[in-house]
C-alpha cells in the first residue's frame, strides 16, 4: 500500500456561533451596544419588534435617501442620524405602542411635527402600527433639518 505523498490532516471543526437574541427593554425597544456606523443602526433595525421594524427600516431608507452622506450611530438605545456640520439630527425610539421619532431642531421645520418636547427647539412625531407614513413629508424634514444646527454630543 503506497502512502500517499500529502498527508490528510483531520479537519476540525469548529462550532458554529449561535447568534444571542437581543434582549428587548421595556416597550419593545432593542438593547444594542452603543456605536458608530451602519453595523450598530442595522442591529438595532433587525431587532425592532414585529410591524416597528419596518417603520425602522422605511425611516433608515428615507433618511439615507434624503441625505446621502449622513452619520449614523446608536446612543441610548436608539439609532441616531445627523452630519459633520450640524450634528445630530433625528432619532427613533420603540415604545409599547408605538415608534417615537425625535427631531432635535424640530421647531424650525415647517409644518413642524405635531408633538412638543420640555425642550424648545425639539419636536416629536409618534408612529403607531396603522399609520401611513408621509414619505414626501418625512423627505422635507429630512432635508430641512439639514439646514440647521442640531444636537451636539459625539458627533
Amino acid at each position: 500500500m503506497k502512502k500517499s505523498a500529502v498527508s490528510k490532516k483531520k479537519q476540525v471543526t469548529k462550532p458554529k456561533r449561535v447568534a444571542k437574541a437581543t434582549r428587548l427593554l421595556s416597550g419593545g425597544n432593542p438593547q444594542i451596544a452603543k456605536g458608530d456606523g451602519e453595523r450598530p443602526v442595522r442591529s438595532y433595525i433587525a431587532s425592532m419588534p414585529d410591524w416597528k421594524r419596518k417603520v425602522g427600516e422605511r425611516l433608515d431608507q428615507l433618511i439615507s435617501k434624503s441625505l446621502p452622506d449622513v452619520n449614523k450611530a446608536v446612543k441610548w438605545n436608539s439609532p441616531f442620524y445627523g452630519t459633520e456640520a450640524c450634528g445630530w439630527l433625528f432619532s427613533f425610539h420603540c415604545f409599547t405602542k408605538y415608534v417615537k421619532v425625535t427631531f432635535f431642531n424640530g421647531a424650525k421645520l415647517d409644518p413642524q411635527p405635531p408633538g412638543s418636547s420640555k425642550h424648545a427647539a425639539v419636536r416629536y412625531l409618534d408612529i403607531f402600527e396603522d399609520d401611513d407614513i408621509d414619505e414626501k413629508q418625512f423627505i422635507k424634514w429630512f432635508k430641512q433639518a439639514a439646514k440647521w444646527e442640531g444636537w451636539r454630543a459625539g458627533l
